[in-house]
């Protein structure tokens, strides 16, 4: 039997942190709505919400004017202030992002006029001297510093933004996978095996699983979700003083990934990668988890093809790297020379939910699809998590909008 929907409700599909974030928005702005997240798993923010590095993201690198730039640096600034708030353990450390050559360092001059024009705060270029001021076992002829970037405990973020959602009216149920999505007359009914539920609206926020979803709804997401795993190594406890806070390289633009870098944990430790391979599952974690269905997905879309050929010497070498820890210890010297084998552990993994076009391009921005009465963010890669607050913030407003529900509240800052 299907749950009722009241006159005014929406129904969240996902439970990640950009999920989350919107309800939480839209009870904000609307305490009278009804809202429902729906979970397949038995708890919220199990994928790409916690397993990640834990950076907030200032949004240096983002193209002006592209929304990932513009939520980025409002985001950032929100969600210290959430942090703040909520007794979130977090900290604005910097990042350096170091030029090893000559050719790096000329790169690095049109970040900084990026992250300029992007309104971010307090940046500074570095010479080779003032990097070891920051980061003594750096090394680099030129850098950029990035004062306003740090670090977060993004599962303490989801349990909080969870607690929040349910304490002012709204529902959370988990181990509710949607199976279908139809019409039943001005309203949708999602199918899940927790049940059926009637609603108003359906936000899409499916991460690893948005493009189907997607198409579960009649609609188009004109790309697809092609899983990309990222695999880290840790630092010894007892080479953890090599890095302080956050060390990135300068990116290449001839690769659509930014490269392996060091991370500062929130709880302690130091992270160092990922890589970039494909997954053969969309919650590949492990090299040996396979999805057939998952698998046949990737390797037969003609975009994924595409992107074979223009990247095959990268891919070679991810994959290379991903099987070597030898290779990988390479590419962390280049930025920490001291580095060596017996300073790697094994760390975690996570599966990167990127949209791929058919020409076998990165989506690189947030990409949302809008459907008869319903709004799918098919692509949400990085910084999603840091711009969670300002994403479901700009969402909230653009469904209240379209839906004609009156804002109770005004929009938070």
């Amino acid at each position: 039997m299907s749950t009722p929907a009241p006159s005014n409700s929406i129904l969240i599909i996902g439970g990640g942190i950009v999920g989350l974030a919107t309800g939480y928005r839209l009870l904000e702005m609307l305490p009278n709505l009804e809202v429902t997240i729906i979970e397949k798993e038995t708890a919220v923010g199990r994928h790409q919400s916690t397993h990640n590095s834990g950076v907030l993201h200032a949004g240096l690198y983002y193209k002006p004017g592209s929304a990932k730039a513009r939520l980025a640096v409002r985001g950032i600034r929100q969600m210290t202030e959430f942090c703040k708030s909520n007794g979130i353990a977090h900290e604005i450390c910097g990042k350096l992002v170091v030029a090893t050559n000559a050719a790096e360092a000329e790169r690095l001059k049109s970040l900084y006029e990026r992250g300029s024009k992007n309104g971010l705060s307090g940046l500074r270029m570095l010479s080779g001297e003032q990097i070891r001021e920051i980061e003594p076992h750096a090394a680099g002829v030129a850098a950029i510093h990035v004062p306003e970037e740090g670090i977060v405990d993004y599962a303490a973020v989801v349990t909080v933004l969870a607690s929040n959602i349910q304490s002012r009216g709204g529902r959370i149920v988990t181990a509710a996978k949607t199976t279908a999505l139809r019409r039943v007359g001005s309203q949708w009914l999602a199918v899940t095996t927790r049940g059926e539920f009637l609603t108003d609206f359906v936000l899409n926020t499916a991460g690893l699983y948005s493009d189907r979803v997607c198409k579960m709804a009649g609609a188009d997401p004109k790309s697809r979700i092609v899983p990309f795993r990222g695999e880290y190594y840790k630092l010894s406890p007892a080479r953890t003083h090599l890095v302080r806070n956050l060390v990135y390289p300068v990116p290449n633009p001839q690769f659509p990934f930014l490269g392996v870098h060091f991370t500062r944990l929130i709880h302690g430790g130091v992270e160092a990668g990922p890589n970039a391979v494909l997954a053969l599952a969309r919650e590949g974690y492990r090299k040996t988890n396979f999805n057939a269905k998952d698998t046949f997905d990737a390797v037969t879309y003609r975009g994924f093809l595409r992107f074979l050929q223009k990247h095959f010497r990268m891919c070679i070498g991810e994959t290379a790297r991903s099987l070597s820890r030898t290779l990988f210890c390479r590419s962390l010297q280049t930025l920490i020379p001291e580095i060596t084998l017996g300073d790697l552990e094994h760390g975690g993994a996570g599966v990167r939910a990127q949209a791929l076009d058919p020409s076998g391009s990165l989506v690189e921005d947030f990409q949302l699809i809008h459907g008869e009465h319903s709004l799918h963010v098919v692509n949400a890669p990085s910084p999603a998590a840091t711009a969670s607050l300002a994403i479901g913030q700009e969402i909230a407003s653009a469904i209240a909008q379209r839906q004609g529900w009156r804002l109770v509240r005004p929009q938070p800052n």
